[in-house]
């Protein structure tokens, strides 16, 4: 009996292409399918296949969260095909309600995931044996209630804080910001289904708020510019402390009790009193020697009266009638 050999995909080893979309069978390898144990997928076996995963959901504004999980799926066993199954629009509004990205979108989301090898488009809401025989499913990856198929779910951890209807959640609590926003940006109103007063309430809003950056924005540009006055001031102050100690220095040292102007002042008055003073004359005057030829001439009365002063009134006029007299007899 002639043996077949698995001709199943291997996973890709680039990713600068996107995921493939799969085609009415995934795997047209005509070897048997044998069932494998999760023992066996974590080490490595078959070798001549890798290790084919089902993962699917909705994968509604695609985000981390999801992404988290399919890298999980990837990553169960050492060789893994990561099939990833969407949801069409007509299942989902049917099941669980509307969706805000359609089917294509969410197709082209998931192709563009690093840890997807191959999507399934219009996947079905509940796993059949048909749909896992037909794309030749090893086991299957899911964060809920684990499916039905016994020893084929292995389960994955659901990322917190972070969820298609979490985000859902902020857009309809913070409707008005986005409605303003687009708004802003070019959208009618008629786009947005938005009423004519809210509509211009909104476009209030928005010539408010820019009013109030650009009050904010003088506000900064206010407190850069004192901001750098006081800086200069601040630099000027403390060059103007510098040079007033640096004159003040200066002019202690010249004007000070001992300074250099006091010392030139001192100088210079020492030297105008010595300019200015008679001199000293000498204590003993040597005398003049009388030549022996002439004799001392007497003392005429004249010097005597001169040189002796009159005691009373009356010796003044004696003596004033005395040399009247004289001079009478002279005659």
């Amino acid at each position: 009996m002639e043996e077949l050999e698995h001709t199943c995909p291997q996973p890709r080893t680039t990713l600068t292409e996107p995921a493939i979309f799969m085609q009415d069978t995934s795997c047209d390898c005509r070897a048997p399918h044998e069932k494998l144990t999760i023992e066996q997928a974590k080490h490595g076996t078959p070798v001549d296949r890798p290790v084919r995963v089902y993962a699917d959901g909705i994968f509604d504004l695609f985000h981390s969260g999801h992404a988290r999980a399919l890298m999980q799926a990837k990553n169960l066993f050492p060789n893994s095909y990561l099939i990833v199954g969407v949801c069409s629009d007509e299942l989902t509004h049917k099941y669980k309600g509307f969706t805000v990205m359609t089917e294509d979108e969410r197709y082209e989301a998931l192709r563009h995931c690093r840890y997807v090898d191959e999507v399934v488009r219009d996947a079905p809401w509940t796993l059949t044996a048909e749909f896992l025989e037909k794309h030749k499913i090893d086991f299957v990856a899911h964060d809920d209630i684990p499916y039905s198929s016994a020893g084929m779910f292995v389960p994955t951890q659901r990322t917190e804080g972070i969820s298609t209807s979490d985000l859902i959640t902020r857009i309809v609590r913070d409707y008005d910001v986005y409605a303003r926003r687009n708004l802003q940006r070019g959208y009618t109103a008629k786009e947005l289904n938005v009423s004519y007063i809210n509509e211009k309430k909104y476009r209030l809003q928005n010539q408010v708020d820019r009013m109030k950056e650009k009050v904010r924005t003088v506000e900064e540009k206010s407190k850069h510019f004192v901001y750098r006055v006081e800086e200069k001031s601040a630099d000027l102050i403390q060059k103007w402390e510098e040079k007033s100690r640096e004159f003040i220095g200066n002019f202690l040292e010249l004007f000070g009790p001992d300074g250099t102007w006091k010392q030139m002042f001192q100088e210079r008055s020492g030297r105008m009193i010595q300019a200015f003073s008679p001199r000293s004359s000498p204590s003993s005057s040597p005398t003049r020697e009388v030549s022996p030829s002439r004799s001392p001439s007497p003392p005429s009365r004249w010097a005597s009266a001169r040189n002796s002063p009159p005691s009373s009134p009356k010796g003044a006029s004696a003596s004033i009638s005395s040399m009247s007299e004289g001079d009478e007899d002279e005659k």
